[in-house]
């Protein structure tokens, strides 16, 4: 069994001392966290360490960042593809945008829109965790998804602080 911590939207420069709270509680049982983009800078990575680490940068990152980071990626976690991105433009229809990125893929995880999700699409899992620090513009808490993967499927689950 692989259990996997999923955060996006962190919009920090550093890894402050509430954010690195947040991880430990959040992430304790993790093995591997996926980060979907919106990090600003690629610091907060040094948060996960002892960890397997994947992630992508977003809209708001900087430019090491964006020089470190790929904007997609795809990575298979026991027999399941997952495909991250951060995804960009309107929400109204990002769902299908981002579906169209990894039309294989089993589970797709993406940010952007600061509003959780986790749902199926057809046969494939979606996974948006929301914000992590709670930056959202629209006053949601902070909130994160966790992945449970094993031979019998993707278990995903969203959480709030």
């Amino acid at each position: 069994m692989i259990r996997v911590g999923i955060l996006s939207d962190t919009h920090l420069h550093h890894p402050d001392g509430e954010f690195i709270t947040r991880c430990r509680s959040a992430f304790a049982s993790c093995t591997a966290i996926i980060h979907a983009g919106d990090l600003t800078s690629v610091e907060i990575l040094s948060a996960f360490q002892g960890k397997k680490v994947y992630g992508v940068h977003g809209n708001m990152c900087n430019q090491m960042t964006r020089m470190t980071l790929p904007e997609k990626q795809q990575v298979r976690l026991g027999k399941f593809l997952i495909g991250i991105t951060h995804g960009a433009g309107p929400r109204h229809n990002i769902e299908e945008r981002v579906f169209d990125l990894f039309p294989e893929a089993d589970c797709i995880i993406y940010g952007h829109t600061h509003q959780p999700i986790c749902h199926y699409l057809g046969t494939t899992l979606l996974i948006n965790p929301g914000s992590f620090m709670g930056t959202g513009r629209y006053g949601a808490p902070g909130s994160y998804a966790l992945l449970t993967v094993d031979d019998n499927g993707l278990d995903g689950k969203i959480f709030s602080f």
